[in-house]
């Protein structure tokens, strides 16, 4: 599947938001293309070690990303038109579930507020998915996730290179097998447009801020979590060397 030009404002990943970190006010703008002012400057000194913008950005990140693919994953479970969709769907709900509960255990240790709703770009994708029927979900489901997850890659990587917190390497190490996993099973369905996915990675569109910040949570509102649906049966791991349970609590040390 060819991927438009007019489409590629839909299939940029940002895991973009913003949070409040204990006296900090809520910031207008954090992701993958409206960066950190000075990702390198600490803005917390914890008991897992300092915490800087850009930990505190990857944590918002991880989160974001779960609460667009995790109901993707739900409608590919649905939805999907062949057992390599439906598995691959599979793979999105358990992976994020259990991602999603070491995130928010992480940020909890860390005074990192999290949002409970995606930013109307990554609600674009769902979107999107909702609306396809047919072959045509089964192809943007493996196009738009198989981007989105090889966009956040190269960022994973550099947060736990540069880290000097307990939790955000461990938060990372999560994360890794995660999105490999993810890419893996995309790639897998046989449906990924290697020859755009390619472009679209080298030729990012340029997004108004607006469509990629979150709203805040409100005050007092309930953490969302993730749940996979009853009867659910977790997948194996395609990652080599995954952890066994990603889903424990991480500890620090």
């Amino acid at each position: 599947m060819r991927i438009s030009r007019t489409a590629a404002g839909t299939l940029f990943v940002t895991g973009a938001l913003a949070l409040t970190l204990t006296a900090l006010v809520y910031p207008s703008m954090l992701g993958v293309q409206t960066v950190s002012s000075a990702p390198s400057r600490v803005i917390a000194n914890t008991s897992a070690g300092p915490l800087t913008e850009a930990d505190r950005d990857f944590v918002v990140k991880v989160r974001a990303a779960g609460l667009w693919e995790f109901p993707s994953g739900e409608l590919a479970l649905k939805k999907g038109t062949t057992p390599a969709v439906r598995t691959a769907g599979a793979h999105l709900v358990n992976g994020h579930a259990n991602l999603d509960a070491v995130d928010r255990k992480v940020a909890a240790e860390l005074g990192i507020t999290l949002p409970n709703q995606p930013s109307p770009q990554q609600q674009g994708f769902v979107t999107t998915l909702t609306n396809d029927t047919g072959k045509k979900f089964d192809q943007d489901l493996a196009n738009i996730l198989r981007l989105t997850h090889g966009q956040i890659f190269p960022a994973i990587a550099n947060i736990r290179a540069t880290t000097k917190n307990t939790l955000v390497r461990q938060l990372a190490d999560v994360a890794n097998d995660t999105v490999l996993d993810h890419i893996t099973v995309m790639e897998q369905t046989g449906l990924v447009d290697f020859d755009s996915l390619v472009f679209q990675e080298t030729t990012p569109p340029k997004l108004p801020k607006s469509s990629l910040t979150p709203p805040a949570p409100q005050p007092g509102e309930p953490t969302v979590v993730l749940s996979p649906p009853p009867g659910f049966t977790p997948p194996p791991s395609t990652t080599p060397g995954a952890a066994a349970n990603p889903g424990a609590a991480p500890t620090t040390g």
